[in-house]
């Protein structure tokens, strides 16, 4: 599910943090961008890692494999509480035994004992000899001001009020409809705006996930040879700020339902990029604006089953110059049978919360040419996500 445009008809609240990215937000950075493989070798590690996993999984039986993934459910709860004891912090400057740190964090010493020994199990924190604790890579990515912290995405993962709408994913299996309108009495946006509390973890943990795409996408799809960019329902536009100032000679436009209370001009003037981008309020399902070479459209058209999601591309079609692209920043779900990827995986969230869903490329060639484009090619990234690249016909 994608929040770059949390408020679809329009709506918004100030309270709530502009999202970016599917549903999310990551702070501003200046930092230096860490290097990136190139796409293909990085499937290709996908591919020894996946194959080995293989093996270690048809080496133990069956039933023992199984009940390892059922139990998954169970640390997604224990790192969920160590993010929310905030222990990487505790241990930022060093180790700690268990009694000074769980003062430290207000948590009980033996329970907190039997909590990290499982996390250290897995790699995230290590015991020590003298059963102290201390940081891992790991356990470093649950710190809030990690360089790509998944603190947030930890903390969302396990809340209860997520837990709850997962426990209705079978209705969504059975009924071929989202779950979460149904729970809720509203749909997921309305909920998000209701219950601003959860929507601030919401969007967070999204934007954890949507500040491992941004460096990728940049990498791998070369922008400078468009005049202007259209980042539509951009949120606060973290991916047009990185697009600008990767290709200094490329304009941009920022078009968003909140512009006036998300903070994306501000934003833009702390990137630097301010001077080159437009900022315009714009609906999801209104009128795009006109005059752009490329319209970049990220995480978006998948919250939407095929009549909503052929509205909007037929606006941004509409919108688009002659000989304009239409780019889509999404995962595309591999053909090859048995492909793991994380895109099946969101796909199922998406069929909980909002009817929309994750597709591949020939789904996204049959949509596109409904729309009036013609998919040229996908273009993949050292991450999950891709660039569906698409003309007008």
């Amino acid at each position: 599910m994608s929040g770059r445009c949390p408020a679809a008809a329009g709506r918004g609240r100030a309270d709530l943090p502009a999202a970016d990215g599917p549903l999310g937000r990551p702070p501003p950075t200046t930092e230096e961008p860490m290097p990136l493989p190139p796409a293909r070798v990085v499937r290709i590690v996908e591919g020894v890692r996946h194959a080995l996993l293989g093996l270690v999984r048809k080496l133990a039986p069956a039933p023992f494999s199984l009940l390892e993934m059922v139990q998954g459910a169970m640390l997604s709860q224990a790192l969920y509480a160590a993010a929310e004891l905030r222990v990487a912090e505790a241990l930022r400057d060093g180790p700690l035994p268990v009694a000074r740190l769980a003062e430290q964090v207000g948590a009980h010493p033996e329970t907190l004992h039997r909590l990290l020994r499982l996390l250290a199990a897995n790699g995230v924190f290590a015991e020590r000899k003298d059963g102290s604790f201390a940081l891992t890579p790991m356990a470093e990515a649950l710190l809030e001001d990690a360089p790509m912290s998944m603190r947030g995405i930890a903390v969302l993962m396990g809340h209860p009020v997520h837990w709850e709408d997962w426990s209705h994913f079978v209705d969504a299996v059975r009924s071929g409809e989202p779950s979460l309108p149904k729970l809720r009495g509203m749909t997921a946006f309305e909920f998000l705006e209701a219950k601003p509390e959860y929507g601030q973890v919401f969007f967070k943990g999204m934007g954890a996930m949507s500040a491992t795409e941004t460096e990728p996408v940049l990498a791998a799809y070369d922008f400078s040879r468009f005049g202007t960019v259209v980042d539509f329902c951009a949120g606060r536009g973290e991916l047009l700020a990185g697009i600008l100032r990767k290709s200094p000679g490329v304009r941009g436009i920022l078009a968003d339902p909140r512009v006036a209370e998300n903070g994306a001009a501000q934003y833009l003037e702390e990137q630097r990029v301010a001077d080159r981008c437009e900022v315009v309020a714009a609906d999801l399902f209104g009128p795009v604006p006109e005059g752009g070479d490329a319209y970049v459209l990220k995480h978006i058209v998948h919250d939407w089953p095929e009549e909503k999601a052929l509205r909007i591309l037929r606006n941004v079609r509409a919108a688009m110059r002659p000989g304009g692209r239409l780019l889509l920043m999404e995962m595309v779900v591999p053909d090859k049978p048995n492909a793991p990827h994380a895109s099946k995986l969101v796909d199922l969230w998406l069929m909980l919360l909002v009817g929309g869903k994750e597709r591949t490329a020939g789904q996204y060639a049959r949509l596109l040419a409904e729309a009036g484009f013609r998919l040229e090619r996908v273009v993949q990234t050292a991450g999950a996500i891709s660039v569906v690249e698409a003309s007008a016909r």
